[in-house]
């Protein structure tokens, strides 16, 4: 198979028949032997009877409905467990990303050898708040990471196949997937402009959290990029060195009193010092803080089990 194109859908029954017609349109010029995989993240409205249509008049669509909405990640794990292509190519399913762009997509992985290729909406068809926001967020994104990527969240993204069978997308870390790439070993990174076009059909789905959680999102993945697999080396650094201090702030006051002793002057009490109760605090924290990267530890040694989610029903898929 050479290209698995992985569409997440919630609520697009109106555009997923021009969309899966003009995929295979683009892919049977180009002679480009494709499967359309499209996930039905818990659809409202008729979603899944479309693709149920769409499948039985066309075997290359294969199709996946979660019982609840589990969001975009959740749907593009599934969809890249699901794939078999050499080249994988995401895209929303609400037409603002033009599947024309598929073939050179395509020849950037096998022919330039990159492992990933992000599309890059330079012209953007979106309110000014929403573009403001977005180049914020991508200014951030590219200082916070290193990567140089001007749209970390668009959709329209081309993978070598070995990529997205060596990663796990969960939670809302969709934005950073060019993040776990470069985490997993595939640093080769590209970058195409894409064109970007008006919604056609229905309204869109993300409002202002987005910009809140997309921030809440770079912490998490920066943590676990650096941290995640060696909890301690966080937590028991900053427990060592706060209870360091504690210990030292304690030790002084244990010193003044002795030395206040030794020269047969009046000893205040130590207790009477608020550094006392500073260092107590210090030291107890510290010591949560090192017990904390301990227990992340032991429990990152034995979780090896991935994110599974509630599939329903599939379509031209074994289970």
């Amino acid at each position: 198979m050479d290209l698995s194109v992985v569409v997440p859908a919630w609520n697009e029954a109106e555009s997923l028949p021009e969309l899966a017609e003009w995929v295979d349109r683009v892919c049977v010029a180009s002679s480009i032997d494709y499967e359309l995989i499209v996930i039905d993240d818990g659809s409202s409205d008729n979603s899944w009877e479309v693709l149920k249509h769409l499948a039985s008049r066309n075997g290359k669509i294969k199709a996946i409905r979660f019982r609840r909405n589990y969001g975009k990640a959740a749907a593009l794990q599934t969809g890249f467990e699901a794939s078999s292509g050499e080249v994988v190519i995401t895209m929303d399913a609400d037409l603002q990303d033009s599947p024309d762009e598929i073939p050179e997509l395509v020849r950037m992985i096998r022919e330039e050898g990159y492992h990933m290729v992000s599309g890059w909406k330079k012209k953007r068809y979106d309110p000014f708040i929403k573009k403001t926001t977005s180049k914020l967020y991508n200014y951030t994104a590219r200082k916070f990471s290193g990567i140089r990527l001007h749209d970390f969240n668009c959709g329209l993204k081309a993978y070598d196949g070995e990529v997205v069978r060596s990663i796990e997308v969960y939670g809302e870390m969709h934005r950073y997937i060019p993040m776990l790439a470069v985490e997993a070993g595939f640093r080769n990174i590209g970058e195409k402009v894409v064109q970007h076009r008006a919604r056609k059909y229905g309204v869109t789905k993300y409002g202002f959290d987005r910009f809140l959680k997309g921030y809440l999102d770079m912490l998490t993945i920066s943590f676990i990029t650096r941290f995640g697999k060696s909890p301690m080396h966080l937590f028991g650094t900053m427990g060592s060195l706060m209870f360091l201090a504690g210990f030292i702030m304690a030790a002084y006051l244990g010193i003044r009193k002795l030395v206040f002793i030794h020269q047969g002057l009046k000893a205040p009490l130590v207790t009477d010092s608020p550094y006392f109760y500073i260092a107590l605090a210090v030291m107890i924290i510290g010591s949560f803080l090192f017990l904390t990267g301990f227990l992340a530890e032991l429990v990152n040694r034995r979780s090896s089990d991935r994110n599974r989610y509630l599939v329903g029903e599939r379509l031209n898929l074994k289970a």
